[in-house]
C-alpha cells in the first residue's frame, strides 16, 4: 500500500550519494537527540556524517528541512509504511496489535524520550520546532493510520463514523500510564505490564468500533 501519510523519500540516485544522505541522516538523528536542534549546527551534522557541509546542503535546503526528515525516517525505521497495509482476509485484533507494539516500542525508545523532552522544554521558545516535529512523527503516524482504519471500515470489520478522531484515540491510550511513568522516571513498567497494557487497549478500541 502507498500510503498517503507515510512515503519513502527519493534522494539522488547514485550510491555514493545514497550513501552519504545515510550518512547524513544517522549523524542528525544521533546529534539532535543528545545536542537538541539549536545545539546542533550544520556544521557538526557535516563532521559527523564526514561530509562537507556543501554536500549536506546539497540533500537538505537547511537545518529545518534536514530535522523533519531525520524524525520522518526515525519513525519509519519502527514504524514502516508496510505495518499499515490493511491485511483484509486477516483477523483485525492481530494487525492492531502489531501496529500497537510498534508504536509503544517507537514511543519508548531512549532516543523518542530524549526528543520528546527537548520538544516539551524549548515549546514557547521554539513553537516552530515542535510543529516541525509534530508533522514529521505523530501527524503522519496518525493520518497512516487513518488510511488503515478507512480500509478496514469500507471492508466492514470496524464501523468508525470518525477516523481522525479514532486513530488519535488509538495512539493516545496506547501512551496510558505505562509511557508517563518513563516520561516522567517513575519506574520502568517491565515487559508483562506493557503487553498487558497494549492488549488492553486493542481489546477496548475494538469493543468501541466493532460493527454491531
Amino acid at each position: 500500500m502507498n500510503s498517503p501519510a507515510i512515503t519513502k523519500t527519493c534522494g539522488p540516485g547514485r550510491p555514493k550519494d545514497l550513501e552519504k544522505r545515510a550518512a547524513i541522516l544517522e549523524a542528525a538523528k544521533r546529534l539532535f537527540t543528545t545536542q537538541g536542534f539549536d545545539g546542533t549546527s550544520m556544521d557538526a551534522i557535516a563532521g559527523a556524517a564526514g561530509v562537507s557541509k556543501l554536500t549536506v546542503y546539497s540533500h537538505f535546503r537547511d537545518k529545518d528541512a534536514l530535522f523533519t526528515e531525520a524524525v520522518r525516517c526515525k519513525c519509519e525505521e519502527q514504524m514502516p509504511p508496510e505495518l499499515f497495509a490493511a491485511d483484509l482476509k486477516g483477523p483485525i485484533r492481530k494487525q492492531l496489535l502489531t501496529i500497537a507494539h510498534a508504536f509503544f516500542a517507537l514511543i519508548a525508545s531512549e532516543d523518542a524520550m530524549a526528543m520528546h523532552r527537548t520538544i516539551v522544554a524549548n515549546a514557547q521558545q521554539s513553537p516552530k520546532l515542535a510543529q516541525l516535529f509534530w508533522e514529521a512523527g505523530p501527524a503522519r503516524l496518525q493520518e497512516a493510520f487513518g488510511t488503515f482504519l478507512r480500509e478496514e471500515v469500507a471492508a466492514r470489520q470496524l464501523d468508525i463514523p470518525d477516523v481522525h478522531r479514532a486513530a488519535t484515540q488509538f495512539f493516545c491510550l496506547l501512551k496510558g500510564e505505562c509511557h508517563a511513568r518513563l516520561e516522567f522516571g517513575c519506574g520502568a513498567p517491565n515487559a508483562r505490564e506493557i503487553e498487558d497494557h497494549l492488549n488492553a487497549t486493542v481489546d477496548l478500541f475494538l469493543r468501541a468500533y466493532s460493527p454491531r
